[in-house]
């Protein structure tokens, strides 16, 4: 090959490796995704919900756009979530909304991805992990990788990968909790229970319907839980605020005032459901893991960990030491995004792997 030829192959493959986005990580959850770009930081961070058209089926908006679109959709239009408990309810949705994500976070020309590292809901079966990777395939990443939540939520949480002693990790999502028992940059004990702080808004939206013959959509549900409702008895039980919604009977709009005494026993069942599990997971633990948890205490991470009142109950319950992870929100992500960093600890953590989409191209521009 000439000297000419040779130069128009480099500059070929240059063209190509521009058009090949950063490595991502990404927490595809039923109440919001998060997507990590190495080198960038957090990129999206959108609710995990898609405004579809009834009649043709298209997508109409995603994420933040289709959030202000619930409760209020046009009559030829449903918001949806997609993902159900952490696993795929609806795969075209998914596929879609993954993907428009995926753009969002990819900068410039960029088209592909080189690879993805995804959380994955420990109680995941085999066809819905196989669901969530062809989902991201369909959003053109080169190269898919999954690892559990708990782990991930424990390196983002602060726990070191040489630490040998255990650490109790609690990460309660919208729709799972995930409690993972970590050492030695492996999980040694796990649950995982599908429910979530989004039971709470469902058990809001029936108590008011069943005890007080008011139909009230999640956006209002919502707004009950975090001006109200609270894991631990509220100072003020007095406190009300105003709800809005369709009266049961007459069909007509309604309104009603709700106390904090009164939501406080429904959201506390829920809560309790919750703690329940953790304090069932510690119960199985050998001596000497939780003599380590008992020296240490509990971390809590994801969204719920910001539910008013759950520290203090679980430490409660408990009778540990309870932190709530900074950001918690974002320790998922942060877990998967150290992962990049750190070659070995990446192939003991990957669960799962995906054929590549783009075959040897990607292996080529892998970091």
């Amino acid at each position: 090959m000439g000297f000419m030829s040779k130069t128009a192959a480099f500059m070929g493959m240059a063209s190509l490796r521009n058009l090949v986005s950063d490595s991502i990580a990404i927490d595809l959850g039923s109440g919001a995704t998060i997507i990590y770009v190495h080198g960038r930081g957090i990129v999206v961070d959108e609710p995990s919900l898609v405004a579809v058209n009834n009649v043709s089926g298209e997508v109409i908006s995603v994420g933040l756009e289709a959030r202000q679109m619930y409760g209020r959709e046009a009559r030829d239009v449903s918001v949806v979530a997609p993902l159900l408990n952490g696993v795929v309810a609806d795969f075209e949705r998914t596929r879609e909304m993954l993907a428009y994500f995926v753009r969002q976070a990819r900068s410039g020309a960029s088209f592909f991805s080189r690879r993805a590292l995804m959380s994955v809901y420990p109680g995941v079966t085999h066809v819905e992990r196989r669901a969530l990777l062809t989902a991201a395939e369909h959003a053109r990443i080169g190269r898919v990788m999954m690892m559990d939540e708990g782990l991930a939520a424990a390196f983002g949480a602060g726990v070191k990968l040489e630490d040998t002693r255990a650490s109790a990790v609690v990460d309660i999502g919208s729709g799972t909790t995930n409690v993972a028992i970590v050492g030695n940059g492996a999980i040694i004990h796990s649950r995982s229970e599908r429910i979530g702080s989004a039971d709470i808004n469902t058990a809001i939206i029936n108590h008011v319907r069943r005890h007080r013959g008011l139909a009230i959509g999640p956006p209002s549900a919502e707004r009950v839980k975090l001006e109200l409702a609270s894991a631990t008895l509220p100072e003020d039980l007095a406190r009300e605020i105003t709800v809005r919604g369709r009266d049961v009977v007459t069909g007509s709009p309604g309104a009603i005032r709700i106390t904090a005494g009164e939501i406080y026993p429904v959201a506390q069942y829920v809560v309790g459901k919750i703690v329940d599990g953790v304090s069932t997971t510690l119960a199985e633990l050998s001596p000497e893991v939780a003599g380590d948890i008992y020296d240490r205490g509990i971390i809590l991470t994801g969204g719920g960990a910001l539910f008013n009142g759950i520290d203090n109950y679980l430490r409660d319950q408990t009778k540990l030491a309870v932190s709530i992870a900074d950001e918690p929100r974002y320790a998922i992500v942060r877990g998967l995004a150290q992962m990049f960093d750190n070659p070995l600890l990446l192939r003991r953590a990957v669960r799962t792997e995906a054929p590549p989409l783009l075959n040897d191209e990607s292996e080529a521009y892998s970091i």
